[in-house]
């Protein structure tokens, strides 16, 4: 069973909707499981750790999780172009995992949220990936042979699933966002499958 881990840090709850909408892709695959996780605020003041538990919704990542997972589906809104600072915080924490090479040769996808259709979905997605690069991961994306990708009139890039929210608070993916998230969900995991079974097959004779 291939375990992919979809990590994501979410203020309005947006994000952690195309987390959840990434985990169905992500099950819909035979042979692929979801396991998803978050990571605590972080901010320029002095203050005491996290919590070990939040206090709400999924469980706080860990080193662990990294190493223990067959992929990676990482999902941040959007801070000025740019992922939000508790997640590049975790991901700056992972330098004991690139020195050992953990991360090395698994799939990983990005998404993200934003409140304006041009508010910096593209840039942010492409920020996410580079400390993936750095780890020797995989990067799986979006073609253009998913349908949603060209019918989109919210969130939906080549670079990872997105959605735009509007003006209003109110959390709700479009049938094309969702789509796109679930999309994205099951290339990493059909990836992670194959890179499995193909890891797993028997040696050729010597």
């Amino acid at each position: 069973m291939a375990e992919i881990l979809v990590l994501y840090y979410s203020r309005s709850g947006a994000t952690a909707e195309l987390a959840r909408q990434v985990c169905r892709g992500i099950e819909s695959i035979a042979g692929a499981s979801a396991r998803l996780r978050t990571v605590p605020p972080v901010s320029a003041e002095s203050e005491g750790p996290a919590k070990p538990v939040p206090a709400s919704g999924a469980p706080y990542a860990t080193l662990e999780d990294l190493k223990e997972t067959d992929g990676l589906v990482l999902g941040s809104p959007t801070r000025f172009g740019n992922m939000a600072a508790p997640l590049k915080h975790f991901l700056d924490g992972t330098a004991s995992l690139w020195l050992t090479g953990a991360l090395a040769g698994k799939p990983a996808g990005v998404f993200t949220s934003t409140q304006t259709l041009h508010g910096g979905q593209e840039t942010t997605l492409l920020s996410m990936m580079l400390p993936l690069l750095h780890h020797g991961m995989y990067l799986v994306g979006l073609p253009y042979t998913e349908r949603a990708l060209s019918e989109t009139a919210g969130g939906g890039t080549p670079y990872g699933a997105s959605h735009v929210s509007g003006a209003g608070t109110a959390v709700t993916l479009t049938d094309h966002e969702k789509a796109l998230a679930q999309a994205l969900g099951k290339r990493v995991a059909a990836l992670a499958v194959r890179l499995g079974s193909s890891a797993s097959g028997p040696r050729p004779a010597a």
